[in-house]
């Protein structure tokens, strides 16, 4: 079981395809005792992995004080940051606070292309140097890359700079459109690049030493299993059944894409909203609709609930049209 929370809403970038529309610190963000009350909710909750997220985690000035407390409660805690801000003092403080893996994104090959997605100048140049700084403090991390029309192309390029670098990982996030990246929404993979890109994830896998996972694509699991593959994911789509996340000011949602608050922790316990929550008691049903209904791999892939609910109205249980898979027929043409 994951859970990822958004330690802040303050970054040092502004990127365009940022789902929490980050940049200034938000009002009435969690303070350092009620972090710490959360975290010991979640460990309470079951949870065994931690994300600390953002906008920039490492903006938070008490962050390494978080990271001893939820390894004090039994916790894996991660990172999902841009890197930039990673020094080599400061990856040695968090790898003996009990950090488990830095997760540094990187959207290209092309330094000024992944500056420009970022809106930061240097963006490249210093999250290598974060990753560079992570290796040499012993700190494990992995590559996180956001795949779009622009970049498609170069991910594979990306998977062998991950591996010349020493990451342990790298996790491949297919576009949602919530935050800032509706406004891109067009540079969102259509089904038929979108399969085949998983497809070649796939491929790429069986040539790599490091583990390579999509996300926001649970139709992996479904390809991967057609090829006979073993994987040690064994569910696509984790939106409230094992993962959820939380913001800033402590509202509880079903995934990071998926804008649909539950609860707040000011005002309930995370592992009461996380038991009791009806939208979360819903998604567990896997009671889809459309041709997820009547899938075969329904309980492996699940379907992306997130763009399910941006592409019918907000609703959540529809159907994954960004899926070749008819329910449990051979795969049909889509033109895009």
């Amino acid at each position: 079981m994951i859970v990822s929370w958004n330690t802040t809403n303050q970054c040092n970038m502004f990127c365009e395809h940022c789902y929490r529309d980050a940049g200034a610190r938000a009002e009435e963000e969690l303070d350092t005792a009620e972090g710490k009350r959360l975290i010991e909710q979640i460990a309470r909750a079951g949870f065994k992995i931690m994300i600390f997220s953002g906008g920039e985690p490492l903006m938070r000035p008490d962050i390494v004080p978080l990271v001893t407390h939820a390894r004090a409660q039994g916790l894996r805690p991660v990172f999902g940051t841009n890197g930039t801000l990673l020094t080599l003092d400061l990856a040695r403080q968090l790898k003996e606070a009990g950090t488990m893996g830095m997760g540094i994104s990187l959207d290209s090959m092309d330094p000024q292309k992944h500056d420009d997605l970022r809106k930061y100048s240097h963006a490249w140049q210093e999250a290598v140097q974060g990753m560079k700084n992570c290796r040499e403090a012993g700190l494990a991390f992995q590559i996180h890359t956001t795949a779009m029309e622009w970049n498609e192309e170069e991910i594979e390029k990306i998977t062998d700079f991950a591996v010349e670098m020493g990451a342990v990982a790298h996790h491949i996030f297919f576009l949602v459109p919530t935050g800032r990246a509706v406004n891109i929404e067009e540079e969102a993979l259509r089904v038929e690049k979108y399969e085949r890109l998983l497809q070649r994830i796939l491929t790429k896998q069986q040539q790599v030493p490091i583990e390579l996972k999509p996300t926001c694509a649970p139709q992996f699991i479904r390809m991967a299993q057609q090829r006979g593959m073993k994987l040690r994911f064994q569910r696509g789509c984790l939106a409230g059944t094992s993962y959820c996340i939380i913001s800033p000011r402590g509202l509880v949602q079903p995934c990071a894409y998926l804008e649909l608050p539950v609860g707040n922790v000011r005002e309930q316990a995370f592992d009461e909203i996380w038991q009791t929550s009806p939208v979360l008691q819903r998604l567990r049903t896997q009671n889809y609709g459309g041709k997820c209904a009547g899938c075969q791999y329904v309980s492996a892939c699940g379907g992306c609930r997130a763009r399910a609910a941006y592409y019918h109205q907000g609703d959540y249980m529809a159907e994954d049209e960004w899926c070749r898979y008819p329910g449990g027929k051979e795969p049909r043409t889509v033109v895009e």
